[in-house]
């Protein structure tokens, strides 16, 4: 995850500019008369058309944010957006970052808007496992996106197949990571580049996992069941490597974060201290403990290492695992169910022993 955002080649700050005629006249009269007809919005583009989105990434120099510019039809000319920069002074004053450009704008109002959006960025932090649900409510507590309307646009099966989700749902899909939005970003936007950014960083693992959408999806939903899983990261293959096997097995994955998820997201319910034996005969899809299989979708949006250990799972015969530490939680795994039923066994004893332990 990015720390903080980065500015393009250095840290000097930059100064928004009000008006913009005497710019163009001036870089107009550095690369002559053609730079007022290269300042002019692309062929095509017109000022009712929507909003085009728009990334700048961390550590990405200025001249590749201004061909990016131009290959994506905001801008007719790098080379007048690089000279205005350098009038104003602006050109170490776009930040990596998350834009909306209006389409029609001219290049030296495209030129403003990131300079301008760029200094009132807000640094947005998604953890690993959150739920749309989850996101949609802290988006909306930092001024970034309404609740609804993000839980709305990550439901939305236009959108999805739009953006090659084999699925209703973004769920799964909005990759746990940093981002720099501007406030009042909008849902789409933001649904857009957590999505394109989820993509983007399969690829760098996966090369080509993309291709058959609904073996994706059944891998992203088992990385989902992984994330809400594993504590100790080198576990998680393991981990995968169970659920790998009990599928294989056609045996129920019983995995105690599938109900977890039914009782916080689909009953509304608070987060169970522990789980009882009657949330284990809840009916529901998500059940694992009643359905063989995997659940119908995602239970969260896994990061990096439990997707990772779903599409490189460790190769082992273990079919069961419990928690052996819960201060770590580090798990006991098993092969059988007779040395898992020991685990849980001791694991129980363990707990039941703390409050004697902690008073001697």
């Amino acid at each position: 995850m990015e720390e903080s955002p980065s500015r393009i080649h250095s840290h000097r700050p930059g100064v928004v500019a009000a008006a913009f005629g005497a710019l163009i006249a001036v870089t107009a009269a550095a690369i002559g008369g053609a730079g007022l007809h290269l300042n002019r919005p692309p062929p095509g583009a017109a000022a009712h058309d929507a909003a085009r989105p728009f990334a700048i990434e961390s550590g990405e120099t200025f001249g590749s944010v201004a061909q990016r510019l131009q290959r994506e039809g905001i801008i007719r000319s790098p080379l007048v957006f690089r000279a205005l920069a350098g009038v104003r002074g602006s050109d170490t004053a776009i930040q990596a970052g998350y834009f909306q450009l209006p389409a029609g704008a001219t290049t030296a109002q495209v030129l403003a808007l990131l300079v301008d959006a760029s200094q009132h960025l807000s640094r947005v932090t998604i953890p690993e496992g959150w739920t749309i649900n989850g996101i949609a409510a802290y988006l909306e507590q930092i001024g970034v996106a309404g609740a609804v309307q993000f839980q709305a646009a990550a439901r939305s099966p236009l959108l999805m197949a739009e953006l090659g989700i084999a699925a209703d749902t973004a769920e799964g899909y909005l990759f746990p990571d940093t981002y720099y939005f501007p406030p009042e970003y909008g849902a789409e936007a933001v649904v857009r580049h957590m999505v394109g950014n989820f993509f983007a960083r399969l690829e760098q693992i996966d090369p080509g996992s993309r291709a058959d959408p609904a073996q994706l999806h059944a891998t992203v939903t088992l990385a989902s069941i992984v994330e809400r899983e594993y504590r100790l990261p080198g576990e998680a293959p393991i981990i995968a490597s169970v659920f790998y096997n009990r599928l294989r097995g056609k045996a129920r994955l019983e995995s105690c974060a599938t109900i977890q998820y039914i009782i916080t997201e689909l009953q509304g319910k608070e987060h169970p201290e522990r789980i009882l034996h009657a949330d284990l005969d809840i009916d529901s899809d998500f059940n694992t403990y009643r359905r063989k299989g995997l659940p119908p979708a995602p239970i969260a949006n896994p990061g990096l290492t439990a997707l990772r250990a779903a599409l490189n799972p460790a190769k082992t015969d273990y079919w069961y695992f419990v928690v052996r530490d819960p201060a770590t939680g580090a798990h006991q795994f098993s092969t059988d169910l007779s040395a898992h039923s020991e685990a849980k066994f001791l694991y129980l004893k363990g707990v039941a022993a703390a409050p004697d332990r902690a008073r001697s």
